[in-house]
């Protein structure tokens, strides 16, 4: 696979953006990477990066974005946070992404078995953490329900609904790139117990 560069980047589609990921993430759950070089990408984006996408992912040590959509070196921006949650610094960092950095995709991707997501439903409260979870309980709520597993899934998959509300809410900048067709803002869930990607527009 090449590094991306200023010219591959200027002639992707947000459209061509999102089924890179979509095919990256096959290769992915087939365990047949991309023939790339990770120390010659080094070297080649040493200069400078043309990622064409963003990704605000979790933390949870199971779900590396750049793993799970097989995409090498300088390919994308990978923003995480304890439940995928949207704050200023995140905004701020995908505002660079794509109006900066000219990045053709914004996706949200939660995942399942979230433990943030978990701890939020149970209103755990601790020191730094209530806060964060904090940004969580608008899904919680929208959640009617019992807690139960399934809950759980079904408050992961709603705070990323929320969080892209969120983007298209309090960045006027993403949401005019969007408007425009310059970006593609996509949510996502992935699955620990498969590897796959499942994608909501």
């Amino acid at each position: 696979m090449n590094t991306q560069t200023k010219i591959t980047q200027d002639n992707l589609t947000p459209t061509d953006a999102y089924n890179m990921l979509v095919e990256g993430n096959k290769r992915f759950q087939a365990n047949s990477k991309a023939d790339r070089n990770l120390l010659t990408q080094v070297s080649e984006t040493s200069a400078g990066q043309y990622p064409f996408a963003v990704v605000l992912s979790c933390i949870d040590s199971r779900v590396p974005a750049e793993l799970v959509f097989d995409q090498g070196i300088g390919d994308i921006f990978s923003a995480r946070v304890a439940g995928n949650i949207i704050n200023e610094d995140v905004l701020g960092s995908m505002e660079y992404s794509c109006k900066v950095a000219g990045s053709k995709l914004v996706v949200v991707m939660g995942h399942s078995k979230c433990g943030a997501v978990t701890a939020a439903c149970k209103h755990v409260e601790l020191g730094n953490i209530t806060a964060l979870l904090d940004k969580i309980q608008p899904a919680v709520s929208a959640v009617d329900e019992e807690m139960s597993d399934a809950k759980v899934e079904k408050v992961a998959a709603m705070n990323v609904q929320l969080s892209i509300e969120r983007i298209r809410k309090e960045s006027s900048i993403l949401a005019e790139m969007e408007a425009a067709g310059e970006i593609k803002m996509v949510g996502a869930m992935y699955s620990v117990a498969d590897g796959s990607v499942t994608f909501y527009e």
